[in-house]
């Protein structure tokens, strides 16, 4: 199995989760962009879209929004949310089936890592009209709150990296690219006229359920405990139990940090 359908699979199962814990793109961005287009796009490409919590972040904004997916328990869910102006493609990121100069905009929204980046910009720049914006937004884990939750995130996260690392199996279960290289990448794929990144924070209610959600929404998470939850299923459930002593039935703000990296074709 290649690396793309691997990444694809790795997200079945918790489309759920991932729908109801994730966070939404918030506008500042979107303004940004459409401040370096000059204008509100025609035609928005959200490459990577999952369960459509990002496309549809720019249904008042965009004439025509066009979600790509390839996990189909992710796009299932994204398809529910098809409007006149907003539809959804099962497609890889790198043959998107999209015709040549068709987008003014093309975002990837915390899934530029789980793309193979040469390939992938080599068809965002066959899809981008001239003077169009690239986008790979990413959120930092965990968002921020308490930092006795933190912790308990950031341990449980530790451990998870841990069995990634130990056991071949997990290992071969996915490819990952480097969101660090995500400029470099860009800038290197000699596509774009200017690149910078771009850092902001964005604040959103949340519970405890919400909080262990999080979590639960990270496919290297899920891939444990789909394929040798005995190595993960006791630490993950301590977890839970602690954020809910924590927290309780409260609701309270986080802020999730975010990271852009911007190309200009």
């Amino acid at each position: 199995m290649d690396g793309k359908q691997k990444n694809a699979d790795r997200f079945t199962g918790f489309a759920d989760i991932y729908e109801n814990a994730r966070p939404m793109v918030p506008q500042y961005p979107i303004n940004v962009i459409c401040s370096y287009l000059g204008k509100k796009p025609d035609t928005v490409v959200d490459l990577g879209c999952g369960t459509g919590l990002s496309s549809r972040a720019w249904k008042n904004t965009a004439g025509n929004i066009i979600g790509i997916e390839p996990s189909i328990d992710m796009i299932n869910i994204a398809r529910c949310k098809q409007s006149e102006n907003m539809k959804f493609i099962q497609a890889f990121s790198d043959k998107t089936t999209l015709p040549d100069n068709c987008a003014d905009v093309v975002v990837c929204s915390q899934s530029f890592h789980w793309m193979e980046p040469k390939a992938t910009l080599k068809e965002v720049n066959r899809i981008l009209k001239g003077n169009g914006v690239f986008a790979a937004v990413d959120c930092d884990w965990p968002p921020v709150t308490l930092r006795q939750a933190e912790k308990a995130y950031m341990t449980l996260y530790s451990k998870v990296k841990e069995i990634e690392k130990s056991s071949k199996f997990i290992k071969d279960t996915f490819v990952h690219y480097s969101k660090d290289k995500h400029l470099k990448n860009i800038n290197d794929s000699g596509y774009f006229t200017y690149t910078r990144e771009i850092l902001f924070a964005n604040t959103e209610k949340c519970t405890a359920e919400r909080f262990i959600n999080i979590i639960l929404s990270q496919g290297s998470l899920q891939t444990i405990l789909k394929n040798s939850p005995e190595l993960i299923e006791a630490d993950t459930e301590q977890f839970k139990t602690y954020i809910n002593n924590l927290f309780g039935k409260q609701e309270f703000d986080i802020d999730f940090c975010y990271r852009m990296r911007i190309g200009i074709k």
